[in-house]
């Protein structure tokens, strides 16, 4: 395969991350490569989140490297390239006193800074991610009258403002119904493959993992690499890493 000849867009090598004596993440090794879907499942509390914090730069590992489009970590600069949703970003107060345009925008001018000005360009980047993310019809709309699942689309609206080549989506199905996770995940697949938008996407739930993802990452404290979700269950130690008996929800939409 040619991805062995890409520069990897995130490489992690034996990182380590320790807090009060507790091993949080041990010795974990793995690459993203473009364009891939890759689902990170495991356990709360089996280190998720502190993985994605590290590989954001907000968490400094206690030992091992992580190089961002070829680069150290610390020489990284490049973050409107990476778009991150994070736990609970749907979670708005009912009073807060914005347009989903408006939120979106936020996106936007992360990238530009607060005094640049909005060009033609950047407000038809703001349209687009909308667009993609269905909600041009709620542009101005409160962002705290919409359900859970139109906020979880605005806020992913938000991070696609950038025109970032990754996105990171930390549980962003919290508190969604049923309808609108599966709303989602057609949208998701649908800017993996016809963007070509790298996506991470971070779940306890094993039973929502969609079958457009191409690998799965398991971790509990270790990582156990699946690169054939289908096949996730002859995965050597994904049951025992995991902690559960594990169980892989499909559609089964080939199948009789």
């Amino acid at each position: 395969m040619q991805l062995k000849f890409k520069v990897p867009i995130f490489d992690v090598k034996n990182l380590s991350f320790r807090v009060h004596g507790q091993t949080i993440l041990q010795n974990i090794s793995f690459q993203v490569f473009n364009a891939e879907y890759i689902a990170v499942i495991g356990p709360n509390g089996g280190g998720k989140t502190t993985l994605i914090r590290m590989l954001l730069g907000l968490e400094k590992p206690t030992s091992g490297e992580i190089r961002i489009f070829g680069e150290k970590l610390k020489r990284f600069k490049e973050w409107h390239k990476i778009g991150y949703v994070p736990q609970r970003a749907s979670h708005v107060d009912t009073n807060f006193p914005a347009t989903v345009e408006d939120i979106v925008k936020m996106g936007r001018i992360a990238k530009r800074g607060v005094f640049a000005g909005m060009s033609k360009a950047d407000k038809a980047m703001v349209e687009d991610a909308m667009s993609k993310m269905d909600i041009l019809d709620l542009k101005d709309k409160m962002v705290g009258t919409l359900s859970g699942g139109q906020r979880q689309r605005v806020m992913i609206a938000r991070a696609l403002a950038s025109s970032p080549e990754v996105l990171i989506l930390d549980e962003p199905n919290t508190g969604v119904d049923v309808q609108s996770q599966q709303r989602f995940y057609k949208l998701l697949a649908k800017l993996n493959k016809e963007e070509g938008i790298t996506i991470l996407f971070i779940t306890h739930d094993i039973g929502v993992i969609a079958d457009d993802i191409g690998r799965l990452f398991t971790i509990n404290q270790k990582a156990t690499i699946c690169n054939d979700p289908k096949k996730a269950l002859s995965c050597e130690d994904m049951s025992e890493l995991y902690g559960i008996e594990a169980h892989l929800i499909h559609n089964h939409k080939h199948e009789h």
